[in-house]
């Protein structure tokens, strides 16, 4: 065979078109992830944090965090073709690092929280499957980071997700027992549908929705059951043993046998989203709500001279409800000048059993955020932001305004056998942050990786409103006497990035 030969060049065109083909291919393995980290030393005994939870804004009320993604493409398709593929995909989570917090940075603070596989083209065209964790997420409200809308997150098991040019549908069927009841475990059937269409480029609606349905298993301790003749005030109370035993003195120790719950447990959820983006100085506007009913608990414990009483409450915990809904528009008010980020969140939580005791279970709440960043040059930045937000118990007090209210009470009144807790049903707090940031990638409110150096104020009606080492006792001889805490600093330096 001459150097010039037909039969060398096809054979050397063949060899450069396979090693092309192959260098096509993205890498079979790929990691991405997200980290904060910060030092805010707190000179008010508190633990760090400027407030309590999120409802302020996910901003210096968060502590450390990581997360890490991780995927194998165990089967590759040629690109540009309708080839079967699988992947392997994973995610380790926590929330501690050496010297940031008291865990130190122990492994068993992380978690690996997802473990699936997605496969498409098999079966069906433009068909992704999923088995193993289901998680699906309609969206974020990031100032917040809260999820309103999200589907088959407590889930295992198996879904299929359509993708067509103006329509997606998810439809997914598991099991969410260990979720729910984790070492109680009993199977609860889970299924979900999920619908997102776009009516155009710019615009998306969303609706899902999810069921749990609970067999009941006769023998099985973690069933659906019900002790009888057991008052509802008295479990709350913290009281039931007490007083089933001076009713029953010869029965110390012994309950009623538990009955099967009157009704099959059942649970749910409804959600919906509506998203819009790049609408004039309109950069992303973003909508969700999210509506269920709870799972039945299956028992509450007390103990009484010694003895341990086990209550179980599947018919005391079957109408609990909780409502949330919340809104994040981002404009540009002067293009590489100036942005803001405006949002609101609004919950409701009822506990339909529960008329009578003051609690987190049952009570509404709200929060109004803005934020501004303006850009001084394309990485340093100015961050401004504000919150208002309010907590309001529906079954009376549950805030305590001073370090020496009162503890347990009745309509305001010191009674040690109230349902009520501290002297008011309403927690206002207020939230001020203000700092430098440092964003090498550029522009953009959401740019990173970022350094920021910022300073927050709040103001709570409630005494101590934030993690703290102060303590409760309004004992006369006690060590550590109260003192009257409402305005909470912070001077936080802090990094936070994708990667």
């Amino acid at each position: 065979m001459s150097n010039g030969s037909p039969t060398r060049w096809l054979l050397l065109f063949g060899l450069w078109a396979i090693t092309a083909s192959a260098q096509t291919l993205p890498d079979r393995f790929g990691a991405a992830g997200y980290f904060r980290i910060q030092a805010r030393p707190d000179f008010q005994g508190g633990n760090g944090r400027l407030g309590l939870w999120n409802l302020y804004g996910r901003l210096m009320n968060e502590g450390p965090y990581a997360m890490l993604e991780l995927k194998l493409d165990v089967l590759q398709a040629a690109p540009g073709t309708q080839e079967a593929w699988a992947s392997l995909l994973g995610r380790i989570e926590g929330g501690s690092f050496q010297n940031a917090d008291p865990a130190g940075g122990k492994l068993d603070q992380f978690r690996v929280s997802e473990l699936y596989v997605k496969a498409g083209n098999v079966l069906l065209e433009n068909v992704t499957w999923q088995l193993g964790s289901l998680k699906y997420e309609y969206g974020d409200l990031g100032l917040y980071d809260m999820r309103p809308a999200t589907l088959l997150d407590d889930t295992l098991g198996v879904s299929g997700h359509y993708r067509g040019n103006r329509v997606d549908v998810l439809v997914g069927l598991g099991d969410s027992g260990f979720a729910v009841r984790g070492a109680n475990y009993v199977p609860l059937l889970t299924g979900a549908v999920g619908v997102k269409v776009r009516l155009i480029d710019t615009l998306e609606i969303g609706l899902g929705a999810q069921g749990a349905y609970e067999p009941f298993i006769e023998g099985n301790r973690n069933s659906s059951y019900q002790t009888p003749d057991i008052p509802y005030d008295e479990l709350y109370r913290g009281e039931a043993a007490q007083r089933f035993v001076e009713r029953n003195p010869t029965l110390e120790g012994l309950l009623p046998r538990p009955r099967q719950a009157s009704t099959p447990n059942i649970s749910w959820r409804a959600v919906g989203s509506l998203t819009f983006s790049n609408w004039g100085p309109i950069k992303s506007n973003s909508f969700y709500v999210g509506f269920r009913r709870l799972h039945p608990q299956r028992l509450m414990t007390e103990t009484f001279r010694g003895l341990e009483y086990a209550f179980y409450v599947a018919d005391f915990t079957r109408d609990r409800y909780q409502l949330q809904m919340g809104d994040q528009l981002n404009l540009t008010l002067i293009p590489n000048r100036l942005e803001a980020l405006a949002s609101f969140i609004y919950g409701d939580d009822s506990d339909l059993q529960n008329t009578i005791a003051a609690s987190e279970a049952n009570r509404t709440y709200w929060s109004a955020l803005l934020r501004l960043q303006l850009y001084v040059t394309s990485t340093l930045h100015i961050l401004a932001e504000g919150v208002w937000a309010q907590e309001r118990s529906k079954n009376g007090n549950l805030y305590r305004q001073h370090y020496d209210s009162i503890f347990r009470s009745t309509g305001g009144v010191a009674d040690s056998r109230g349902l009520e807790f501290g002297d008011s049903p309403l927690r206002t707090t207020v939230q001020g942050k203000a700092g430098v940031v440092l964003n090498p990638s550029g522009y953009g409110i959401f740019a990173r990786p970022s350094l920021r150096l910022l300073y927050g104020v709040q103001y709570s009606t409630q005494q101590a409103a934030f993690g703290n080492a102060f303590t409760e006792s309004l004992d006369q001889y006690g060590w550590f006497t109260g003192a009257e805490v409402h305005w909470h600093h912070l001077v936080s330096l802090e990094a936070e990035g994708w990667f």
